[in-house]
C-alpha cells in the first residue's frame, strides 16, 4: 500500500520521545517510525556508556538513553549511535536511519547516493523541507519521520503538532535570516558553542 512520509522537527528531544510514544500508541509500527537526534556535544548516552562531563552536568541530560526511554519496548528501545555527514553524531533509530547507517558506511556511497537529503526527498520529503530538517539536526533539533497510508495521516500530524514539531517554512525563514541557502553535508559538524548559542536563539523566539 502507498505510504507518505509525515516528519517533524523538535527543538526539545523530550517532546520528539513523547511523540514517538504516541504514534506507537496510535498503532503505528516502530518499524515505520524514525528519530534523528543530534549528539555533537555528546549529551545522550547508551546504557552501559561513559558520558561527556557536559552531559552530567546539566539536569535531565547526564542521564543514559536508556534512562531516558525508560526500557520499555519499542522505537526507542532500539536507540544506537551512528554519524550523519554534514550533522555529525546522532543517537537515533528507525527506517530513515537504517538506511541513512548505509549510506554514511563510505564517504563514496553516500555521495553517490545524495545523503540524508537524497535519502528523504526520495521518500517522498519535499526537497526544501528535507534541507530544513537535516540543517535542523545538525542544529540542535531531533527529527521524527513516521510511514503512514492515507487513513493515518491526519492522526499522525497530530500527534507531531500536539508535541510542538515546528514549522519547517517558519524555520527555514529563521535559517535564512543569518544567510543560510541549504544544507551542506561536506560541512564539519557544528561545535558545541555553536550549539548552545543556537539553543539559546531559538528558545527566546515565540513558538513556531
Amino acid at each position: 500500500m502507498p505510504y507518505k512520509i509525515i516528519s517533524g522537527l523538535f527543538d526539545d528531544y523530550a517532546d520528539a520521545k513523547s511523540a514517538v510514544k504516541d504514534l506507537e500508541a496510535a498503532g503505528i509500527p516502530a518499524g515505520d517510525i524514525s528519530i534523528v537526534a543530534n549528539n555533537t556535544d555528546m549529551r545522550y548516552t547508551l546504557a552501559g556508556e561513559a558520558g561527556h562531563s557536559k552531559a552530567a552536568a546539566g539536569a535531565g541530560t547526564g542521564a543514559t538513553l536508556g534512562g531516558l526511554v525508560g526500557g520499555g519496548a519499542g522505537l526507542l528501545a532500539g536507540l544506537g549511535m551512528l554519524a550523519i555527514p554534514g550533522v555529525g553524531p546522532v543517537v537515533a533509530a528507525g527506517w530513515l536511519v537504517a538506511t541513512a547507517a548505509g549510506l554514511a558506511a563510505g564517504a563514496a556511497a553516500g555521495g553517490a547516493a545524495g545523503g540524508i537529503i537524497g535519502l528523504m526527498v526520495r521518500e517522498g520529503v519535499p526537497e526544501e523541507h528535507a534541507h530544513v530538517f537535516a540543517e535542523g539536526v545538525r542544529r540542535g533539533g531531533t527529527l521524527v519521520s513516521v510511514r503512514v497510508d492515507d487513513t493515518r495521516i491526519e492522526a499522525a500530524e497530530g500527534i507531531l503538532a500536539e508535541h510542538k514539531a515546528v514549522d519547517a517554512d517558519t524555520r527555514g525563514a529563521i535559517y535564512r535570516e543569518s544567510g543560510w541557502k541549504g544544507f551542506d553535508d561536506s560541512a564539519p559538524p557544528i561545535s558545541e558553542a555553536d550549539l548552545d548559542a543556537e539553543r539559546d536563539r531559538l528558545r527566546i523566539r515565540p513558538p513556531v
